[in-house]
């Protein structure tokens, strides 16, 4: 068989694939263990597996180590979520603030992923009807790599209450580079196939009826 023959996925294997997905979840609870370096170059690889429109590959990872920057995206983090705790009113306020929204403090490693939309990569194919499919293939990097992360032991969290455009100053990155994901990244301290705010009663999952239509 040649080397580039594709190979062929049974049952089981795509059963397995369902159960990763189960088990991807949304991490807020990090052990205080390190990721190895090489670790996390194997995962923005993994990430880059992704597909791009016009191949373009625009997405751009920045491994947020310095302690400064770190504590001004935490603070950013609090301010903004202050402000989203005041868009609610009675229980429902009190089910938000008793949630846990991000593993700033405990994740060994914070990721902050952009889209570079001045890249020339991909020669501007199919970006110019729909530009949004830039942003879009970054996301789907982000996913790729969530999954393989997961099947490595890995957890990851997406930080999304920040203010996007103050974080890309922190951090100092070019203009042209736009916030997709602020990530948090660690061995997970707990695990479990149900989201976690499906556990704490704040969503239910929606019924396959509402997700699926036909025209």
């Amino acid at each position: 068989m040649s080397v580039d023959s594709p190979p062929v996925w049974d049952e089981r294997f795509c059963e397995s694939l369902r159960e990763l997905m189960r088990w991807r979840r949304d991490v807020r609870h990090f052990r205080p263990d390190p990721i190895p370096d090489e670790t996390l170059t194997a995962l923005v690889a993994d990430a880059s597996l992704a597909p791009s429109v016009g191949y373009s590959q625009p997405w751009r990872f920045v491994s947020v180590v310095d302690a400064a920057r770190r504590a001004a995206v935490t603070a950013n983090f609090e301010r903004c979520n202050a402000a989203a705790l005041n868009d609610y009113a009675g229980e429902r306020r009190d089910d938000y603030a008793a949630l846990k929204l991000a593993g700033l403090h405990e994740a060994p490693v914070h990721l902050a992923v952009f889209a570079d939309t001045a890249t020339t990569a991909g020669h501007n194919l199919g970006r110019k009807t729909a530009p949004e499919t830039l942003l879009y293939s970054v996301v789907g990097a982000i996913v790729t790599m969530w999954l393989l992360a997961r099947a490595r032991g890995v957890g990851i969290g997406w930080v999304s209450i920040l203010d996007h455009e103050q974080v890309s100053r922190d951090l100092a990155v070019p203009e042209s580079w736009i916030l997709c994901a602020y990530l948090c990244v660690g061995y997970p301290d707990e695990e479990h196939p149900v989201p976690e705010l499906a556990r704490a009663g704040w969503q239910a999952p929606l019924p396959e009826s509402t997700t699926l239509y036909r025209r």
